[in-house]
């Protein structure tokens, strides 16, 4: 039996997320921040989603966000590699990621669904409470556990589902929310509201899936998708990123959220005012990343309120005559809109060729070539833990090891792809020669992320 079931959790699965104190404080200045999971950290953007919001929403705010993923982990796996691949990176806080993995696969279609899912979410739980045990010995480092991403059952596609697995998932959700109630730690589950995602556009397309091709693995609108839940559990939806209103007739600001406007003037033509933000608008990618994945960033934006709720750039101009007005920031026309428009107000985190939203893409290029480094470290250690470590070779990188590797190759194709990404970062130089990389990219990053002040003019259209 699982120790955390009964009348009680049960009720406790249908009460308000609120009440089951589902949410995560926000990060602050100076913070490192570790995520721990499988191959959906591993080879996931969510945390680099998320690392971008904060790279431009609080610039001041130097945050350290490390992907802390091995692909194919449990959570019995992640405990053995607590301290030296997470713990030795000095986290202030820690989010703890797992149930894909920890509740079989196949064994769906060979053995009776029901029994077998009892049977591994008991494993499961007995494997936790060893890392239950171990996060309650950290009073440095602020715990969170989140419940996975869904299986997903019930999307149409070629693959068979292994159907019983979700329900498995859902109960290593319960229990994991049952032990963040205890130890009064952060909780967070991405497992609902991203399942009530895919049911409701499966009713209008039923391919559609936030779980990617293989019901497992979200792909780059997914982990958008999960940045936002992740952002919105922080408490962080509806602040703006700058709230501006202009009187033009009395040529004064009205109203302004988290920006200063100065120097406003106005004559029979246009309307000019100096505006600084104290933030910059999120850069959303609009093309597929490499990989496996096909979907683009932007595709999320058609499936949470992401723009509304977390992107709000916010210019409204009241006072002004009927008619066609354009709207220059540094000299650069940005587009026209009527005078009603105006005044309902338009969303400049919408335009690409703002020159703060252009300042906001080199940092998120920046920072996806961080994650690209980083990745490419993650592989390392991922065959320390997924090969080296059955053998006694932890960290060994030398001839032993190499030769071990090479004989393993021809029976496992898991490790034919990164054979050669071994044989360079198996040398520390190289190793340290790449965190230099990163390194460098946030130092870069956390330098030209400061908005800066830019003349906004609003003119009648053919002026």
């Amino acid at each position: 039996m699982i120790r955390r079931t009964g009348i009680g959790l049960l009720f406790l699965s249908l009460v308000a997320f609120s009440a089951l104190g589902q949410s995560l404080s926000p990060f602050s200045d100076g913070d490192r921040v570790a995520f721990l999971g499988n191959s959906i950290t591993d080879g996931g953007r969510y945390h680099s989603f998320i690392w971008l919001y904060y790279m431009t929403r609080f610039p001041d705010r130097a945050v350290t966000i490390y992907n802390g993923g091995i692909g194919g982990d449990r959570v019995v796996e992640m405990e053995k590699r607590l301290d030296a691949d997470v713990l030795a990176r000095k986290p202030t806080k820690l989010f703890l990621i797992f149930g894909m993995n920890d509740s079989g696969y196949s064994e769906y279609l060979t053995e009776d669904p029901g029994v077998f899912g009892e049977k591994i979410v008991a494993e499961s739980d007995r494997n936790y409470q060893q890392m239950e045990r171990r996060l309650q010995a950290l009073p440095d480092v602020e715990v969170s556990l989140l419940g996975s991403t869904p299986y997903d059952e019930t999307s149409v596609r070629e693959t068979e589902p292994f159907v019983g697995k979700h329900s498995a998932m859902q109960k290593i959700v319960d229990y994991q929310r049952q032990s963040a109630r205890d130890n009064g730690w952060g909780f967070f589950d991405f497992n609902e509201p991203m399942t009530d995602l895919n049911r409701k556009f499966q009713r209008i397309d039923p391919a559609f899936s936030l779980s990617g091709f293989d019901r497992i693995h979200p792909d780059n609108d997914g982990h958008m998708v999960m940045a936002y839940l992740f952002l919105k559990a922080q408490g962080l939806a509806n602040q703006p990123v700058a709230q501006v209103e202009i009187d033009a007739r009395k040529a004064r600001a009205s109203a302004q959220q988290n920006c200063s406007i100065s120097n406003i003037t106005r004559d029979a033509h246009q309307l000019t005012f100096a505006y600084l933000a104290n933030s910059l608008p999120y850069p959303i990618d609009t093309i597929p990343l490499n990989g496996e994945y096909n979907a683009r960033q932007s595709d999320a934006l058609r499936i949470v309120p992401f723009m509304k709720e977390m992107n709000n750039e916010a210019l409204k101009v009241k006072g002004l005559d009927e008619g066609i007005y354009e709207v220059l920031i540094d000299s650069v026309r940005i587009g026209s809109w009527t005078r009603k428009e105006l005044e309902e107000g338009i969303n400049l985190a919408e335009i690409p060729w703002t020159p703060q939203y252009q300042q906001a893409l080199a940092i998120m290029h920046l920072n996806e070539r961080r994650w690209r480094i980083e990745r490419e470290l993650r592989d390392y250690t991922w065959i320390q833990y997924y090969f080296f470590e059955k053998r006694g070779l932890l960290y060994a990188d030398d001839k032993v090891a190499m030769e071990a590797l090479n004989a393993a190759i021809p029976h496992d194709k898991w490790l034919t792809g990164r054979r050669n990404q071994y044989a360079l970062l198996m040398h520390r130089e190289v190793r340290e020669a790449y965190q230099d990389q990163v390194d460098i990219l946030i130092s870069k990053i956390y330098e030209i992320n400061k908005p800066k002040t830019h003349l906004i003019c609003v003119r009648r259209s053919g002026n």
